[in-house]
C-alpha cells in the first residue's frame, strides 16, 4: 500500500471514530431513556494493508465467516458460516468446487521448526469437515479432512486420501493418496473404499450446489423475504395431503411455486 493508500485508510478509520463518538454523546444526552450498543465491526473480507483477498464471482463467502488478507479462493468453492481463513503472515490457497465447512480455521506461518515457507495450500474438489483446523498444510485435490481433525504445519494430504474426524496430524507427515488415517497421533487405518472414493466426490459437488442457494437466500432483500412468507402461506392452504385426506381434487394454481431462485440468480 502506498503512501496515499495509507492516509486514505486512516482518514477512512477516523470517520468511522467520529461516527461513534457522535453515537455516544448523544446517548449521553438521551440520559436515562438511552442504551449502548456495540458496533458490530465484523468484515466478511478484509484486507491486511496491500494484502487483498480475491474469491471468484461464483464461490460463496458466508457472511459470518472471516476471510483475511492474502487468500485466493477459486470457483465455486464455497467458505460456510464461522470459518477464518487469515493469511496475514502467508498465503492461502483454495481450489475451485471445495467446501470447508463451518467454523473451520486455515491459517498459515511464517517459518516452522525447519525454517519452512510454510503457507496452506488447498486444492480442487476437497472436503474439510466442520471445525477443522489447517495450519500452514497442503491438501491436494479429492482429499477429505473430517469433522474436527487438525492438520499441523508441513502435513500433506495427498489426493483422494482421507483424515478422519478428530484425527490429529502431527508436523511434516504426509497422508498418501487412496488411505484412511484416523487416531491423535494420527495413524495408517486402511485403504479407502470404492464407496467412500465416490463419496468425496459427491460431497464436493453436493456442497458446490448448496452454496449457490445459501448465495441466492443471503443475497435477497427484506421485500423478497417478505414475499416468500406470504407464498409459503398461500401454498399451505393448498395441502394434498390435506385434500386427499377429505377427497378433494383441486385445480392448483400455476403461479402459486417458487421459483428455482437459486439456478437463476446465480451465487454471489
Amino acid at each position: 500500500m502506498g503512501t496515499l493508500g495509507r492516509i486514505l485508510y486512516t482518514v477512512g478509520f477516523w470517520v468511522r471514530e467520529t461516527g461513534q463518538a457522535v453515537d455516544r454523546l448523544g446517548s449521553r444526552l438521551q440520559g436515562t431513556y438511552a442504551f449502548k450498543e456495540q458496533l458490530n465491526r465484523h468484515r466478511t473480507v478484509m484486507n491486511i494493508f496491500d494484502k487483498k483477498p480475491e474469491i471468484s464471482d461464483n464461490a460463496f463467502v458466508a457472511p459470518s465467516a472471516a476471510v483475511i488478507g492474502d487468500v485466493q479462493i477459486g470457483e465455486k468453492s464455497s467458505i460456510w458460516y464461522g470459518c477464518v481463513l487469515r493469511g496475514d503472515v502467508n498465503y492461502i490457497r483454495v481450489g475451485s468446487e471445495t467446501n470447508i465447512q463451518d467454523n473451520t480455521l486455515v491459517h498459515v506461518a511464517k517459518t516452522n521448526v525447519s525454517g519452512n515457507i510454510a503457507p496452506t495450500i488447498i486444492g480442487d474438489k476437497v472436503t474439510v469437515g466442520h471445525s477443522a483446523v489447517l495450519h500452514a498444510c497442503t491438501v491436494e485435490d479429492e482429499a477429505f479432512v473430517g469433522m474436527g481433525a487438525v492438520l499441523l504445519d508441513g502435513v500433506v494430504v495427498e489426493k483422494g486420501a482421507m483424515v478422519a474426524a478428530g484425527a490429529l496430524v502431527t508436523q511434516n507427515t504426509r497422508v498418501p493418496a487412496g488411505q484412511v488415517w484416523a487416531g491423535n497421533p494420527a495413524k495408517f487405518l486402511r485403504n479407502l473404499s470404492a464407496e467412500e472414493r465416490a463419496f468425496i466426490g459427491k460431497s464436493a459437488d453436493n456442497y458446490a450446489q448448496l452454496g449457490v442457494t445459501h448465495a441466492a437466500e443471503n443475497a435477497k432483500s427484506f421485500s423478497m423475504i417478505e414475499a416468500d412468507i406470504e407464498l409459503r402461506k398461500q401454498i399451505a392452504q393448498q395441502s394434498d395431503d390435506y385434500d386427499s385426506h377429505l377427497g378433494i381434487v383441486r385445480e392448483k394454481d400455476p403461479d402459486l411455486a417458487f421459483p428455482d431462485k437459486a439456478a437463476s440468480k446465480g451465487p454471489h
